[in-house]
């Protein structure tokens, strides 16, 4: 494993939990959907795509003191490259192993049905407003998200060792190195992230 060269202002350790704030790839959903409105109206009717557009899905942007005051004690923001790119991140920032369960990750239906047109992958989807945290106590920091009307759930453990492990409904697997993220499949290589 390659250390990910960034600031690192908090702990991750093995034995924590790995929570999820956000849904991942709303953000991309948002952004294809407003770029190929059009389109999509073969598919899914104007009130589908009104709430899309309108729904208020997306994580207002906190800050990290947010989340510290809340019970994380280390947060990766899920942006470019998706929930994948942010959990491969935060794992090779601590050098430690990560389990998760793909099928835990909080995605919106909307996602789904936007992705399965354009054959991408939500988890490697642009999910600015998701984050991936650590703490001690995972359940507690869901029930505290929840609380302020945040969506969040436990998703794994940090490990030890480097192995970043994805349980999947077809056993176990290993997350693979970031790649390029699927908007780009969708949409021209000069993307407005923000």
């Amino acid at each position: 494993m390659r250390r990910i060269e960034r600031e690192n202002t908090g702990t991750v350790r093995p034995g924590q939990d790995l929570v999820t704030a956000g849904f991942a790839g709303l953000a991309g959903t948002v952004k294809i959907v407003r770029e190929r409105e059009g389109e999509l109206h073969q598919w899914f009717s104007s009130q589908y795509i009104d709430r899309i557009l309108n729904g208020g899905f997306l994580l207002p942007v906190k800050e990290p003191e947010f989340f510290k005051n809340l019970g994380a004690t280390e947060w990766e923001p899920a942006l470019e490259g998706g929930i994948l790119k942010a959990l491969w991140d935060l794992s090779g920032a601590y050098m430690t192993g990560i389990r998760f369960d793909l099928r835990k990750i909080p995605v919106r239906q909307e996602t789904i049905e936007v992705c399965e047109r354009y054959d991408l992958n939500p988890y490697r989807l642009f999910s600015d407003g998701c984050f991936v945290l650590a703490a001690d106590n995972g359940g507690d920091l869901v029930s505290a998200l929840k609380e302020h009307g945040l969506e969040a759930a436990v998703i794994g453990k940090v490990t030890g060792g480097i192995k970043r492990i994805i349980v999947h409904e077809d056993g176990i697997g290993y997350l693979d190195r970031p790649s390029e993220d699927e908007l780009y499949k969708v949409l021209s290589k000069k993307v407005n992230w923000r």
